[in-house]
Parts: structure tokens; sequence; C-alpha cells
């Protein structure tokens, strides 16, 4: 799995910040924090995708797509959050 492109990364910079705008949700850093933490994030990733591919359990470590192995990272993220959080990408969760 490849770092994101500049385009990518400036698409989600701009989906969060339009996101939080939705939901006048406040926030004390700037645009300019925020995409430093795009970055940082996607920098993170890319470090340390191989490590959550070694903790899967066989066998959904092998036969598990990327995409999928994403979407349980990010669903099991979104829930330490908030369960609403998480319907958000997947439904319901209850």
């Amino acid at each position: 799995m490849a770092v994101l492109s500049e385009t990518d990364r400036q698409r989600i910079w701009r989906g969060i910040m339009r996101y939080w705008s939705q939901l006048f949700e406040s926030t004390d850093f700037s645009v300019a924090e925020l995409r430093a933490a795009v970055d940082a994030t996607d920098n993170w990733i890319d470090g340390n995708q191989g490590s959550f591919n070694t903790a899967l359990p066989d066998p959904f470590k092998t036969n598990a797509t990327q995409a999928q192995k994403t979407l349980l990272f990010c669903v099991t993220a979104a829930m330490r959050v908030s369960p609403a959080f998480a319907r958000q990408l997947i439904g319901e969760v209850d």
C-alpha cells in the first residue's frame, strides 16, 4: 500500500474541514496544522502497516484483501471513539 498522492491528501484535508464545518465543530488548530496531521497520519500508516498485518490472526492475515484490512482498522478505531461514528462508516453496529 503506497503513501497517498498529494491530491488524495488534499481531498482528505478538505473533506475533514467540510465535515467539521457542517457540524459546527470548533477546533483549536489551524488548517495548516490539520494538513500536517493528515500528512503525519499517512506517513505513520505507511511506516506501520507491516506491524498491523503481523498482529492480525491467520487466516484473516493472509486471506483478507487490503481493502478489508483497512475497513477493519478504520471501523475498530472509530468504535473506540463512538458507536455513532462507527455507524457512519458501516451502518448499524449494535
